[in-house]
């Protein structure tokens, strides 16, 4: 009997290398069907845009092809775990290996490992590409697939969609580059109010910069409600409410922020009183998403062990992916509880995760330990 965690280096690299392998194949295979349906629905919208071609559609697809890496990255996880645990069941390795005096944890000791540190480059990858391409392809789909406006991404300086408040009346903007007195709106729309919340005036304009106060909106186009016309004007000043910290405060996209980023601009939400629920959980899913890669050999182990001849090994294999799925569905019913305060931040991010990490443990050590 072995008392170590890890059985011989040689089996041990033996199980990460075919754990990697499937991995590896599982996760291009997705991503590869994914992003090919996905083209299928944004090709049109891509080309629709003057002097868009094909080189757009790949520069698209560069784009999106990381957002779902990371996101069905913990799902080949769990398939490739099972194709690999139904494998060594039905050659009879897990019986070879557990007459040498292999415990089950043991067996899956490798498995683990391996997990672990792809969930530690899967919290980089994060970190370092996929907000980055977050960011990007946010601020080109507000551009409407058209050029966008140059901004220091690293910082998280180009942002979409931005829309803010200054009394009864609205700014909004497509894409929002810079910080502080810097910052540039880009396709920009000023709604005036009345006080009843009917809109009285639309004002729109390619590109608005800070007055301070205020925000001058350039070769401004006016459209008057009630007489139902338009005129062009001269250079204009709305929202003179706005400040640049009040803009930044309020035009924050969370999934284009690092994790440290994230961490700066919670502290500075809760400086101002502002309610940081959803950013906070998002924060601590952050480090617990990545790590449900560490879950799934576990919950998929049922697959491993069970004599293949017993006919019983297709039922364990569903019962695994059952397992796993279940995990994403708790965790993702339980992140969005925490965004609007049903759940404390760290508890909807950590709950789900700690869970199925015991219910992991329990049917493997009630069943093979």
């Amino acid at each position: 009997m072995q008392f170590d965690f890890f059985p011989s280096r040689t089996l041990t690299l033996y199980l990460a290398k075919m754990f990697v392998v499937r991995i590896l194949a599982v996760l291009v295979m997705l991503v590869l069907v994914l992003l090919a349906l996905d083209l299928l629905a944004a090709t049109g919208d891509i080309l629709a845009a003057p002097g868009n071609g094909q080189a757009e559609i790949l520069q698209y697809a560069g784009l999106r092809a990381p957002q779902l890496a990371s996101r069905f990255l913990p799902y080949s996880v769990l398939l490739a775990t099972l194709i690999t645990l139904v494998t060594l069941n039905q050659n009879s390795e897990v019986v070879a290996m557990k007459a040498a005096g292999l415990s089950a944890h043991q067996v899956l000791a490798p498995l683990l490992l391996t997990a672990a540190l792809v969930a530690a480059l899967s919290f980089g990858f994060n970190e370092r590409v996929v907000t980055r391409a977050n960011a990007t392809l946010k601020a080109w789909e507000a551009a409407e697939y058209g050029p966008i406006p140059v901004a220091d991404n690293s910082a998280g300086g180009l942002r979409s969609n931005v829309y803010l408040t200054d009394g009864r009346n609205i700014l909004s903007a497509a894409t929002l580059s810079g910080q502080g007195e810097d910052i540039v709106l880009t396709n920009v729309t000023w709604y005036e109010r009345a006080p009843s919340g009917i809109i009285r005036e639309q004002v729109r304009s390619p590109r608005a910069t800070y007055a301070a106060p205020g925000w001058r909106l350039e070769d401004p186009e006016r459209f008057d409600v009630a007489g139902a016309t338009t005129e062009k004007t001269g250079a204009m000043v709305v929202g003179e409410g706005l400040s640049p910290a009040r803009i930044s405060l309020q035009s924050v996209d969370q999934d284009s922020l690092s994790f440290w980023e994230l961490s700066r601009t919670i502290d500075a939400f809760e400086a101002a009183g502002r309610n940081t629920n959803e950013m906070r959980s998002k924060w601590w899913h952050r480090i617990s998403g990545p790590l449900s890669a560490l879950l799934m050999p576990l919950l998929g182990s049922i697959a491993a062990f069970g004599l293949a001849r017993s006919g019983q090994l297709f039922v364990r294999a569903i019962i695994g992916m059952a397992l796993g799925f279940a995990y994403f569905v708790v965790d993702n019913a339980a992140l969005a509880m925490g965004s609007f305060g049903g759940y404390p931040p760290i508890l909807a991010a950590w709950a789900p995760f700690f869970l199925f990490l015991l219910l992991g443990e329990t049917v493997l050590i009630r069943t093979e330990e």
